[in-house]
């Protein structure tokens, strides 16, 4: 039996935004809403200002890699989890993202250059300038999946190094690594 989906933020958001095809979703009470890349960040600033809404912090944010997985449609997604404390709501947005090039390791750019010259496909707004406590999640993302944060203040690894080769988190890194360990310079107490 099909039943709609309800929570206070979908018809604000549907008048304010009557073009963006949004995708709303509920999983075990937790409602998600896909929105188009170039919407993010009015539809975040939206969210935050909006007087009758105001999620006024991110809770989470965390990327997806859905390779292999049955039925996907695309092959990276960032999930936002937001909440609004005056009103003890919480809600999720998505954003899609499908990467234009070779995503397997050894096809990365270092960190000063990845904006620029970064897969365009995996390129995504920053809401660090809604939410600024996203600062350090986005970096997380960019690190372990490669998604880029355009409009970042600081985007940069904060798990690897930088011109460590590779993301991690993507379902097309070998379980065994790509030879970092081999490579790692061991420095001993007499030779530190």
């Amino acid at each position: 039996m099909h039943r709609s989906i309800e929570h206070p933020a979908l018809n604000p958001l549907k008048q304010r935004f009557p073009d963006a095809k949004l995708l709303v979703t509920e999983f075990r009470g937790m409602v998600t809403v896909a929105v188009p890349r170039e919407n993010l960040l009015g539809i975040a600033t939206f969210l935050r200002d909006e007087a009758s809404l105001r999620y006024d912090m991110l809770a989470e944010l965390n990327g997806v890699d859905y390779l292999g997985y049955p039925a996907a449609v695309h092959r990276f997604a960032v999930n936002y989890g937001l909440t609004s404390i005056p009103n003890n709501n919480r809600l999720w947005l998505k954003v899609y993202l499908d990467s234009t090039g070779d995503t397997s390791p050894g096809h990365d750019l270092r960190d000063e250059e990845v904006v620029e010259k970064g897969d365009p496909g995996l390129k995504v707004t920053s809401v660090t300038s809604v939410w600024p406590g996203a600062e350090w999640m986005e970096r997380e993302v960019y690190d372990m999946f490669g998604i880029i944060f355009v409009g970042h203040p600081d985007l940069r690894r904060i798990l690897t190094w930088n011109g460590f080769g590779s993301y991690p988190l993507r379902k097309d890194y070998p379980l065994r690594g790509v030879g970092e360990r081999e490579r790692y310079k061991i420095i001993t107490r007499e030779g530190a």
